[in-house]
């Protein structure tokens, strides 16, 4: 059955691990770390490959190197080959289950770390890493990711998603520039509010609203700008529960569209492929869905939903 595959030499293991590497970072100096030893048999690896298969497998890019379409497939095929070898093995020792979850900084601070702190030490570890919502999607395709918590209403098949929770974004301006909302939204109107955005961390509707708006600052999480909007110079887009108790006295908080608030709905995403490779796969959606949910009920107090949570796929 497997004959042609074995004819020859130039395919193996280790062949495919170089492939991999030099795919996900780019170039054979990174995958490397500036090691010329293994610089020379990386280059040499996937040059053997390429020979096997008839085909080019990676082109150069500048001062890095890139997957070609072929290249893509393969490494897509040998990743999934690899993890099913991974996971096999780390049954038979009974090893811990890890997991790469893919979010927003701030959803990982305020959600992630406290729902799953718990957790440790329960046979499972969890690899949080910061990701945007497009980026969300490509790993989990590639399966670099094995969970991602994206704001996105649709993603691309096979991907699969279940709504978790969400919160509502609105403008805070420090009382110190406007003693009264009317104030506040009439500079807003005409773009004269001294704003910042946290850009990566927007949702498509609430950028699509502020898209005309040139801020004073621009940040990469809600969390580093509401460390700047705590000198109350500037007024900045929040969800409402980051800022509360003594310090939301001293903001102002209004819609950002008078006719209906602005709401975030967060939604747990994974790749079903990745259940045929390992069956904790499957309980751990179950089990993420449950705790984010309860922690985004908990914090956010927001309990009206789009839709009924679920798993659904665009």
């Amino acid at each position: 059955m497997f004959e042609r595959l074995f004819a020859e030499n130039g395919l193996s293991l280790d062949r495919l691990r170089a492939l991999l590497e030099v795919g996900a970072s780019g170039s054979i100096v990174k995958a490397t770390h500036g090691d010329p030893v293994r610089q020379s048999q990386y280059s040499r690896q996937i040059k053997e490959l390429e020979d096997f298969f008839r085909v080019k497998l990676v082109e150069r890019e500048g001062s890095g190197t890139r997957l070609t379409a072929s290249g893509k497939e393969l490494v897509r095929l040998s990743r999934f080959f690899l993890l099913g070898l991974s996971n096999f093995r780390r049954g038979c020792l009974e090893e811990e289950q890890i997991f790469r979850v893919g979010a927003s900084a701030t959803f990982i601070q305020k959600f992630l770390v406290p729902s799953l702190a718990a957790e440790a030490g329960n046979g499972t570890r969890y690899v949080f890493e910061v990701a945007r919502g497009d980026e969300i999607e490509r790993r989990l395709h590639e399966l670099t990711l094995d969970f991602g918590v994206t704001t996105h209403s649709e993603i691309s098949r096979p991907l699969q998603m279940r709504e978790i929770g969400g919160w509502k974004v609105k403008l805070c301006v420090p009382r110190k520039l406007f003693d009264h909302p009317r104030g506040a939204r009439r500079a807003f109107n005409v773009k004269k509010l001294p704003l910042i955005l946290p850009m990566a961390e927007l949702d498509n509707e609430t950028t699509e609203a502020l898209k005309a708006y040139e801020p004073r600052l621009i940040c990469e999480s809600f969390l580093t700008a509401r460390v700047a909007a705590e000198r109350e110079q500037l007024a900045v887009v929040l969800p409402d529960f980051l800022i509360s108790g003594a310090k939301a006295k001293r903001f102002l908080q209004i819609e950002i569209s008078p006719q209906r608030a602005h709401v975030c709905h967060f939604r747990l995403a994974w790749n079903p492929r990745l259940v045929r490779l390992n069956p904790h796969v499957g309980r751990t959606v179950e089990f993420l869905g449950k705790v984010l949910g309860d922690e985004m009920k908990k914090v956010t107090r927001f309990k009206k939903f789009e839709k009924a949570v679920g798993p659904h796929a665009a």
